[in-house]
């Protein structure tokens, strides 16, 4: 009976686990269309700024990628991608910035 509860347990732990997973694209896709990040980036053609995907390919593999670019976006910056600034996002929540910071290095 032990063992039975014990597999329960683990069991509702990974579903629980995989629901967690699968809501953040949801998470990080409200959140980068509520601060209007759209405007200018989209996942896989640049628009003003570079593709999401080609931001996560520059970056992957950096140990301080994630801290790096969240700097980046909370402060704007001009140089990296070009002459175009980006922006700073000082209005946008530092977790919601994390968010989708991490979201986007998931790319591939």
């Amino acid at each position: 009976m032990k063992a039975l509860a014990t597999l329960m347990i683990a069991t509702s732990g990974l579903v629980l686990a995989t629901a967690a997973s699968a809501a953040e694209p949801k998470a990080a896709d409200a959140l980068i269309k509520a601060n209007g990040c759209t405007a200018c980036h989209t996942v896989d053609k640049k628009v003003v700024g570079p593709a999401f995907k080609e931001v996560a390919a520059k970056y992957r593999g950096q140990k301080d990628a994630e801290a790096n670019l969240i700097k980046k976006v909370k402060a704007g910056g001009k140089g990296v991608w070009g002459d175009i600034p980006m922006p700073p996002n000082a209005q946008v929540k530092d977790q919601d910035i994390k968010t989708i910071v991490q979201w986007i290095l998931s790319l591939k």
